[in-house]
């Protein structure tokens, strides 16, 4: 016997919702990403490796690290724990100084 209307219904609602659900999740992913590129003078890559390794690190799921990074970009605040983490994986990933300043 095939499901009742109602429960396809329901069966389709869950699903969108997990669609959405995992769309914003990507948008505050790539964000974060894009703030590592802006801030961190990295490829989007090496961003995403930055994410990633500062989630294993501090045992935090990625998306919220991003989540923590999206704060931190318009707020100003980041626990000092995931600072630390950032802080040292972009140094693993980033130029060591400002693109136009070499020699001065």
């Amino acid at each position: 016997m095939g499901e009742s209307e109602p429960d396809r219904v329901a069966a389709l609602q869950a699903e969108v919702d997990q669609l959405k659900e995992a769309l914003f999740s990507h948008a505050v992913v790539d964000q974060a990403i894009g703030m590592m590129v802006a801030l961190g003078r990295v490829t989007p890559d090496q961003g995403w490796q930055v994410l990633k390794e500062v989630s294993q690190h501090t045992n935090i799921k990625l998306r919220h690290i991003a989540e923590l990074i999206l704060i931190w970009g318009r707020c100003g605040d980041i626990p000092a724990e995931i600072s630390a983490e950032l802080e040292d994986a972009l140094d693993r990933y980033g130029p060591a100084q400002v693109p136009g300043t070499e020699g001065t």
